[in-house]
């Protein structure tokens, strides 16, 4: 037979062209369902060509007079096509058909099943070729030994990765923390498990590690969703009642939603400790996103920092600090800016447009540095002095935006004066820095002039009717008598609430 039929020859007795067939049918498959097994056909490939070119020798030599090689390059050249085949199986099996209902074999399970079958496809090839391996194998005691002492960690390695993944421990995706390496699992391997820590670094771990020692899964609890209890501490001077302190923090960190925090749990302070000159508290929250954990930590700090400024707590500086100032015409300055600007808030409204100076004076010095929540059974009124809020009202469940606020807008005029809860919540876009007007505060104007009422149920009654300017004498009379009523209305409502006697 000439050269060319001997290499035919080959290919045929082979089925060469059937594992090529094979071939191109797994990668239309690969391309249309499976793109991640890109890397695994290209290796499949590698072994094909492999196998075409020692089939092409193996001919070669058994054409011309080099026989006694050929049962050499025959038994690669069978090698390289059963390495290729299994491969082929491997992806139908494990990266088009299984992930099709739904079954996702680890990575490392797959690897150790394709090893194991190519291992025992091998040894049947050579021994059907004359070289008895397996022989080799069981004879070689010593040799096998040493090979197992040698690689004693890279088993315990392989061994550990099939483990944890067999019994679902830890998965890709997980945040662990393994002594002081903290991190999102990112893969794991023959040998070692990578994790990625939130510092953009990639520590390397061997499975043999991860099996000896402990590990701990963040955010993980049964049958709950994924989030990790933070805690944010802060010492305020024991001098100011616990319940007081908890009381305003845990006001403003429940008032309105912050992103990635649970709302179930919800987040609460807590004192946790009583030293010589201050208590320790701390706030507990639990966050969502667990690749965002300081930032989460920062809002959770600004929150209680404005908190306790309302409140006129201070936050206790430390023991061996030591205040040495006198400055006082520096000081009487700020005072007087901080009147004018607080006497400027009260200007602004409406509501106290017929106050005489003293009592505008008298209110300005009432204001509190301090946002709401709808529902809520606050008294009192806010005058924005800076920054931006969003004013949301829930229907059917869904919050959305109906207004925004900025510098010099003023609301919760109703609750003020009528007790009335709140109709919209009220969040902070921006820092927001405003005053607060409380109930209390006001009762001493409206009790020594009683008349004050009525003028400011007027204006409450124009302001909830959303009275515009008609042309008609008909509709101008209409609102003439709607306004008549919800004035009344307004002011009975006011008398009761801060207990004026009717005229």
């Amino acid at each position: 037979m000439d050269l060319w039929g001997e290499i035919w020859h080959e290919f045929l007795d082979d089925r060469t062209l059937f594992v090529a067939l094979g071939f191109f049918a797994v990668l239309f498959l690969v391309q249309t369902f499976a793109h991640t097994e890109r890397g695994r056909i290209r290796a499949s490939l590698v072994l094909l060509v492999l196998h075409v070119l020692m089939m092409i020798i193996a001919g070669v030599l058994r054409a011309q007079a080099g026989r006694e090689w050929y049962a050499e390059v025959r038994l690669p050249a069978l090698i390289f096509e059963v390495l290729a085949v299994v491969g082929l199986i491997n992806i139908v099996m494990f990266g088009v058909l299984l992930p099709r209902v739904g079954v996702r074999v680890p990575r490392i399970l797959r690897d150790v099943i394709s090893a194991t079958a190519s291992i025992v496809a091998m040894i049947a090839i050579a021994n059907s070729l004359g070289f008895p391996i397996s022989g080799l194998i069981t004879t070689s005691a010593v040799l096998t030994a040493v090979i197992g002492f040698s690689l004693q960690d890279t088993l315990g390695n392989i061994m550990g990765g099939l483990a944890l993944q067999m019994d679902n421990s830890i998965k890709v995706g997980d945040w662990v923390k393994v002594g002081d390496v903290r991190g999102k699992i990112n893969e794991i391997r023959w040998r070692y498990t990578s994790v990625e820590t939130r510092n953009w670094e990639t520590v390397i771990i061997p499975n043999s590690v991860l099996m000896k020692g402990q590990v701990v899964v963040e955010g993980r609890r049964t049958n709950q969703p994924e989030q990790l209890r933070r805690w944010v501490y802060f010492n305020v001077d024991f001098r100011h009642q616990p319940s007081d302190v908890i009381e305003a923090v845990q006001n403003a960190i429940q008032a309105a939603p912050i992103e990635r925090v649970a709302m179930d749990p919800k987040p609460n302070c807590v004192c946790m400790d009583i030293s010589e000159s201050f208590c320790r508290y701390a706030v507990r929250y639990w966050l969502t996103d667990l690749a965002v954990d300081d930032p989460t930590d920062s809002v959770i700090r600004t929150r209680i920092y404005f908190a306790l400024k309302r409140a006129n707590i201070a936050l206790t500086p430390p023991a061996h600090a030591v205040f040495v100032t006198d400055n006082t015409a520096r000081r009487k300055a700020r005072v007087g800016e901080d009147a004018e600007r607080r006497q400027a808030a009260i200007a602004a409204v409406d509501l106290f447009e017929t106050l005489s100076d003293d009592d505008r004076a008298q209110l300005a010095e009432g204001l509190l540095e301090v946002m709401t929540r709808q529902g809520g059974e606050a008294h009192w009124l806010y005058m924005m002095i800076d920054g931006e809020a969003s004013v949301r009202v829930a229907t059917d469940g869904v919050e959305r935006e109906v207004a925004t606020l900025k510098r010099g807008n003023f609301f919760g005029e109703m609750s003020l004066m009528t007790g009335a809860p709140r109709a919209a919540t009220v969040v902070a876009k921006t820092d927001v820095e405003c005053y607060r007007l409380d109930k209390a505060k006001f009762q001493d104007i409206v009790g020594r002039r009683p008349e004050l009422a009525e003028e400011i149920a007027m204006v409450l009654a124009k302001r909830k009717i959303g009275l515009v300017e008609v042309t008609g004498q008909v509709e101008q009379e209409a609102h003439k008598r709607k306004l008549a009523v919800e004035k009344d209305n307004i002011l009975g409502t006011i008398r009761h609430f801060f207990q004026l006697s009717g005229r």
